[in-house]
């Protein structure tokens, strides 16, 4: 049986060597560039929901102010501090108004919300904040604490008027454990906000 020889092709070894080297090239440009980041990827974790309602429609604006064991205070001056955070600030009927689908939709809930996103154990103070009084009768507003890990359950309710403009309230102090456990210690008046105020 005769053997085939082939010719040996230079030129064409060395296409083959280039086009691998390319290939070589192009994969380590793929593993050096940046992976593209998830948009709107938030850690929305939880512990605890400290919520205050009051008459939807009303023009009356109150603010809902939190200090943690550490000292740290959110409001609408400050919306992150520490593990608390402002979700919602209510200015009563001036941002009333969401946009749907390019259209104005009315929202006429008064509600601000704060969310306990960690566990800091030690002595919490919630107060509210009469910051505009346009009504010609108290507000009544309702504030709710809510454990929400690892299932939602109501630990707090209480019902409070508020009768004059930069009114400051202490609603409660509550404690919480390592563990997260709540326990409402107290409502001694506090002041948390840098205003001078009526009532104190």
């Amino acid at each position: 049986m005769k053997r085939q020889h082939y010719k040996f092709d230079p030129f064409t070894d060395l296409l083959f060597n280039i086009l691998l080297g390319f290939t070589f090239l192009f994969f380590i440009t793929i593993l050096f560039i940046n992976p593209i980041t998830k948009l709107g990827n938030i850690n929305m974790k939880a512990e605890y929901i400290i919520t205050v309602d009051w008459e939807e429609g009303l023009a009356d604006d109150i603010d809902l102010w939190v200090q943690d064991p550490n000292g740290e205070i959110v409001s609408y001056l400050k919306k992150d501090a520490g593990w608390l955070h402002l979700d919602r600030d209510d200015r009563g009927v001036l941002n009333d108004t969401v946009v749907i689908n390019n259209k104005e939709v009315a929202y006429p809930i008064n509600r601000e919300v704060v969310t306990l996103r960690g566990i800091i154990p030690g002595e919490y103070t919630v107060n509210l904040y009469l910051y505009d009084h346009a009504s010609a009768s108290p507000v009544e507003a309702k504030v709710i604490i809510e454990k929400v890990n690892p299932s939602l359950k109501l630990v707090f309710i209480n019902d409070v008027l508020m009768n004059t403009k930069d009114t400051e309230l202490t609603i409660t102090k509550f404690r919480l454990d390592s563990e997260g456990n709540f326990k409402s210690i107290s409502s001694k008046n506090e002041v948390l906000t840098p205003y001078e105020l009526n009532g104190y």
